[in-house]
């Protein structure tokens, strides 16, 4: 077996939720509950050996679906490339009484070549983000369907300056902090709601009826990834160009 460079890594997220197994199978194994709380556009062709098919930007995965037990386990994952890089997802659901759910969600692979480490910063700050997203859809919009809006930013060379200037346009004295009340307009929609997240490299902000999402991006850009369940979601254009003004 060849022998690469890099990380092999493990990162687990778990929590209870006020959610049905059945709700939060929607959210994971279907195109549109994807939509709800992850980046891009989703396909889901279910059972065991379908596939799991995303579009953002130019990159467009098709993961192989790898664990098909409806209401409680769903795995899915790319195939190894000649450097051996690999990922896999895997979920997991413990349905409670009273209609809660204990849901877990593993990520695992391998990251090749000596600068791993930036990349896997940037996934664990990402994927704890994407996890917390899908315990708040499946906790507050559960049965509702999001546009999603993934827009890519310039990049960022000064990160301090870039979250207090989120946090100004949030109508906070600095940088965003979890459990921080907003009420603010955000390219053309009113916003009032709350911080529900954030690590060194993500904000979430959700409202009555959207999660915003600000993520440093791998390599420097700021990108917006929102998940809006009104018929006002905002086109891209507009965001693109709130983001340019954001990071100028």
């Amino acid at each position: 077996m060849a022998e690469f460079t890099g990380k092999e890594f493990e990162l687990s997220e778990s929590a209870e939720v006020a959610a049905t197994p059945e709700q939060i199978w929607a959210a994971i194994a279907s195109g549109p509950g994807i939509d709800s709380w992850y980046m891009g556009r989703n396909e889901v062709a279910g059972g065991l050996g379908g596939v799991v098919r995303g579009s953002f930007a130019d990159y467009e995965p098709e993961l192989a679906i790898t664990a098909w037990d409806p209401l409680e386990r769903l795995g899915y994952g790319t195939e190894t490339e000649p450097d051996g890089r690999r990922v896999a997802y895997e979920f997991l659901i413990e349905g409670r009484d009273g209609g809660s759910s204990v849901l877990r969600a593993v990520t695992s692979g391998f990251l090749p070549g000596d600068d791993w480490a930036d990349e896997f910063e940037a996934m664990a700050a990402g994927g704890a983000l994407f996890f917390r997203n899908l315990a708040e859809y499946v906790t507050y919009f559960a049965g509702r369907t999001a546009t999603p809006v993934t827009v890519f930013g310039p990049p960022v060379s000064d990160w301090d300056r870039l979250w207090a200037a989120l946090g100004a346009e949030l109508g906070l004295p600095g940088r965003p902090g979890e459990g921080d009340r907003v009420r603010v307009e955000l390219a053309g929609r009113a916003v009032e709601g709350v911080v529900y997240a954030v690590n060194p490299k993500t904000v979430g902000v959700r409202t009555s009826d959207a999660l915003y999402c600000f993520l440093q991006g791998f390599r420097g850009p700021l990108i917006a990834c929102h998940h809006v369940f009104s018929t006002e979601a905002g086109d891209e254009r507009s965001w693109q160009e709130w983001l340019g003004r954001l990071t100028a």
